[in-house]
């Protein structure tokens, strides 16, 4: 699955777009190191975000099409 496509379903970011301005300008990172947009996004990668002054790590647990709001928590792992 495409990186900016898993963020929006995970709901790690709002939107798609945002998710790829995100890519575009260096703020993702897959394994440490800066991802594209179209990356691709496999179980147990770890990505990491830098928005709005806040860094986050997540660890890729599960990859869908379509989740629902309660099923997107479990798409991934807050690491610390």
């Amino acid at each position: 699955m495409r990186l900016d496509k898993y963020l929006k379903v995970s709901r790690l970011i709002k939107r798609r777009t945002v998710a790829n301005e995100a890519c575009d300008t260096g703020r993702v990172t897959i394994n440490g190191k800066v991802a594209k947009p179209s990356t691709e996004v496999k179980l147990g990668d770890v990505i990491g975000l830098r928005l709005g002054g806040k860094e986050i790590q997540a660890e890729v647990l599960s990859l869908s099409e379509h989740a629902l709001k309660a099923d997107a928590a479990g798409m991934f792992r807050l690491l610390p």
